[in-house]
């Protein structure tokens, strides 16, 4: 089933958005995406279809654009609820047709074309804020797509950049991006990110995806994105930061529990 902009929200269910960093084949899709439902029932499930953005030329970046969106349209007809990455405008519509959310890579959260095409759409629009934005500028971003008549705007905290190869998490920037109006979703596995810390590749650490994520839910968010993977090791994009899959159930068991009681807070 599709999901709606109003899942997203204060006293709504946690939501949960979770898959491999990128499209590997369409095999590993099918197979993830079922153990995923199996693990946690209903969710989003979350690939790339190019990771344009890779540290080194030679690393996989994905099947591309057409093939991609086939395999995730495979998907989509199985009900699974689809968020994918765009890198440029024109792949806005075409992506639209498939994903039911829209995602806007941090390192080009900032560009007004791409954000005005994917408002454009019409679709959920997640907004993942730069290592380099401020909590309180992003809903700079926000505005942008808003202001195409499309206010269905999600935004992503994943870390802010502290010196060189690391990223760490303001716990103060979730409530100040909240305060603005949109719904926040907390990134648990990019933020454990080391960018570029393994030369060629992004190395993690995956010890603290858990804690971040408990910390972002008692803050009060309104959704967790996961990366998550059968075989981190041999991953083709951020194995090194992402959730190995047998750890997944105990994990969101955790953070659903931990968000009923902050719900019961007020």
């Amino acid at each position: 089933m599709p999901i709606e902009f109003a899942a997203f929200g204060r006293r709504k269910p946690l939501v949960l958005i979770a898959g491999p960093c990128v499209i590997e084949s369409e095999e590993h899709v099918h197979f993830m995406a079922r153990s995923i439902r199996a693990a946690v029932g209903d969710f989003v499930f979350k690939a790339s279809f190019d990771k344009a953005n890779r540290t080194s030329a030679g690393a996989y970046r994905g099947p591309g654009l057409r093939g991609g969106l086939s395999i995730l349209a495979g998907l989509k007809a199985e009900g699974y609820p689809i968020l994918t990455d765009i890198h440029e405008p024109a792949q806005a519509e075409p992506a639209a047709e498939v994903a039911d959310i829209l995602q806007i890579p941090a390192f080009l959260c900032r560009q007004t074309d791409l954000l005005l095409a994917a408002g454009g759409t019409g679709r959920i629009v997640n907004i993942k804020k730069g290592q380099f934005v401020a909590p309180h500028d992003i809903r700079h971003a926000a505005d942008k797509v808003a202001s195409t008549g499309n206010r269905q705007v999600i935004l992503t905290e994943r870390g802010s950049s502290f010196g060189y190869n690391n990223l760490v998490v303001d716990m103060r920037g979730l409530k100040v991006m909240r305060d603005s109006g949109w719904p926040v979703v907390f990134d648990a596995t990019h933020s454990v990110q080391l960018p570029g810390g393994g030369g060629t590749a992004s190395a993690g650490q995956p010890q603290f995806i858990g804690t971040l994520a408990r910390a972002a839910v008692a803050a009060g968010v309104d959704g967790i994105f996961v990366e998550v993977h059968d075989r981190p090791d041999r991953a083709l994009s951020d194995g090194p930061n992402a959730l190995r899959l047998d750890l997944l159930p105990e994990f969101w068991q955790r953070l659903q529990a931990l968000h009923a009681l902050v719900s019961a807070w007020g």
